[in-house]
């Protein structure tokens, strides 16, 4: 599947990037990931459909503040899981409740919390 953008109201949530234009590296290293190839693999996950992955985004810089992952299972389930940096704890609650709202009513998918 392409990637998906989501919008959580107050928040963005898109997919990961490091290109010229945005390069989330940074805030990824200062939530504790600092796999320089990290970005591209979330970037296969997506192609793969195994996992998809949104970065919750301020709307205005496109800055990454935490990101939520959705990993498939077998029969139509799937996982959630996230993580967020200091002080954004609002920005993932928004974002976690979208990306629930799209997994169960736009993909069909049972969250297996």
């Amino acid at each position: 599947m392409e990637p998906i953008e989501v919008n959580a109201g107050a928040w963005y949530l898109r997919a990961l990037r490091a290109d010229e234009r945005i390069d989330d590296r940074p805030a990824l290293a200062d939530g504790g990931i600092d796999d320089p190839e990290y970005v591209g693999k979330r970037t296969a996950q997506w192609d793969a459909d195994t996992h998809y992955s949104w970065a919750v985004c301020e709307p205005t810089t496109a800055e990454l503040l935490a990101e939520i992952v959705l990993t498939l299972g077998p029969d139509q389930t799937a996982e959630l899981t996230s993580w967020t940096r200091p002080g954004y704890d609002e920005a993932l609650a928004t974002g976690v409740a979208a990306v629930r709202r799209f997994a169960e009513g736009g993909l069909g998918l049972t969250l297996t919390d």
